[in-house]
């Protein structure tokens, strides 16, 4: 809590009123815009405002150069994984005609197989008809002479 000092309205007028003197003054006291030290402040801004728009535009080239080169290099791998997709695909249809080859070489074999497995059961077949009818005709001709 403030101390009462015993200050009076007019001493409170006049601090109030130094303060705002040593304000103006120190305001005044401030060099102009033609003094040589707030002119080599004005250069030595200016001097660093164009250093950075030259360092922004360096960093924007080289940006731009990796996005490129980033692009390029994007192309490249896209252009490898087309080929290689394309070579793996030509590998697969080849191998596809190769495993159809060979099934239909497989089911000539046992097409060839099975028509002679046929042709052998009706050579069988054929022999025991032919054998039947021999042992018939043998039985009529035996039964024959007996009567």
């Amino acid at each position: 809590m403030r101390q009462f000092n015993g200050s009076r309205f007019q001493d409170r007028q006049t601090a109030a009123a130094e303060a705002r003197k040593a304000l103006i003054e120190k305001f005044q006291k401030r060099p102009g815009p033609d003094d040589p030290a707030v002119i080599a402040r004005a250069e030595e801004r200016k001097a660093m405002l164009e250093a950075r728009k030259v360092r922004e535009a360096e960093k924007a080239e080289r940006l731009a150069r990796e996005e490129a080169e980033r692009a390029a290099q994007r192309a490249r791998e896209e252009a490898e994984r087309q080929a290689r997709e394309a070579a793996e695909a030509a590998a697969r249809e080849e191998q596809r005609k190769i495993d159809e080859a060979e099934a239909a070489r497989k089911r000539a074999e046992e097409a060839e197989l099975k028509a002679m497995l046929e042709a052998e059961k009706k050579a069988e077949r054929d022999a025991r008809y032919a054998a039947r009818k021999a042992r018939k005709a043998e039985r009529k001709t035996m039964l024959q002479r007996m009567w």
